[in-house]
């Protein structure tokens, strides 16, 4: 099967986990994946992270990146505004089975999280930023030699998916008479265009040409889909889909009959090279 053609469609950036993402015309691509994306990520007293499995209305708050600082909005709140070269305290936090270095980013922002998402276990939710410093790398068992780093994403530095995998998937859910929903709710970093439906499942090596030079990405993991798809980015509010038609038909063997819909990706080659919206790229198969 010969190399496919494609082209990168849109591209988001997550500045805090679970929250709101941003559609962006271009990111640079650095060692965890596209800057910024999941470099801030919200904990509880204890520093365990918080997600949009625990708390659906993370979906509701909505940053916005400028040169200096990151704005957060949500519902009924006063604007949070965020420097991006400053931070406060030194801590440890929890995401998944790491515990990792991180700052706080203050008492400001801490109470602005708990009153817009209630405290947990009696105290206050705190806003914490990766330290660049430590290394937390992916699962070996998919990277292989290569060291894959992430600031807070689940696993691993990217994520990818495609415009006909989500066109199928919302094919499928008007033929059950539901409303077609956006691709924000899988929290992609690429979208790419010109694949078939689910085609990104037997990529090996995505390389996009930028004008820096090339950027190679290999796919390595189906991605697992939990029920932060099922949240309504409008609302915060969780409901049953798309998470019921995606188990008619995305039941995965090398996952384990999981439920998967995109591509964990990680960067051969590229960092410091800028990507865009529009960028064409070469897909190679995995035999």
């Amino acid at each position: 099967m010969s190399d496919l053609d494609c082209s990168v469609s849109a591209l988001y950036v997550h500045p805090i986990k679970s929250c709101a993402g941003i559609p962006v015309n271009d990111s640079l691509l650095i060692e965890t994946g596209l800057e910024f994306d999941r470099a801030w990520m919200v904990v509880d007293a204890s520093g365990q992270m918080l997600t949009q499995r625990e708390l659906p209305r993370l979906a509701l708050i909505r940053p916005q990146l400028r040169s200096e600082d990151m704005i957060l909005r949500a519902p009924g709140m006063l604007a949070l505004h965020i420097a991006l070269d400053r931070v406060e305290t030194a801590t440890r936090v929890r995401v998944w089975d790491d515990e990792v270095a991180a700052f706080e980013m203050g008492a400001l922002a801490a109470q602005w999280f708990s009153d817009f998402l209630g405290r947990r276990d009696g105290g206050l939710l705190r806003l914490v930023r990766f330290d660049p410093e430590q290394r937390r790398l992916s699962n070996r068992q998919w990277t292989g030699e290569v060291e894959a780093e992430n600031a807070f994403a689940d696993a691993f530095p990217l994520l990818v998916t495609s415009t006909a995998s989500h066109a199928d998937l919302n094919t499928r859910l008007a033929e059950r008479g539901i409303a077609p929903i956006g691709i924000e709710r899988f929290r992609p970093n690429l979208v790419l265009e010109g694949l078939q439906a689910f085609d990104e499942d037997h990529i090996d090596e995505l390389t996009i040409t930028t004008d820096d030079g090339p950027v190679r990405l290999k796919l390595v993991k189906p991605c697992v889909r939990c029920t932060i798809p099922n949240v309504d980015p409008a609302t915060g509010v969780a409901g049953h889909e798309p998470g019921d038609t995606l188990a008619g038909f995305r039941a995965d063997a090398r996952m384990n009959g999981g439920i998967t819909f995109g591509m964990n990706a990680m960067v051969l080659e590229g960092n410091e090279r800028t990507l865009r919206v529009g960028q064409k790229a070469q897909a190679s198969w995995r035999f």
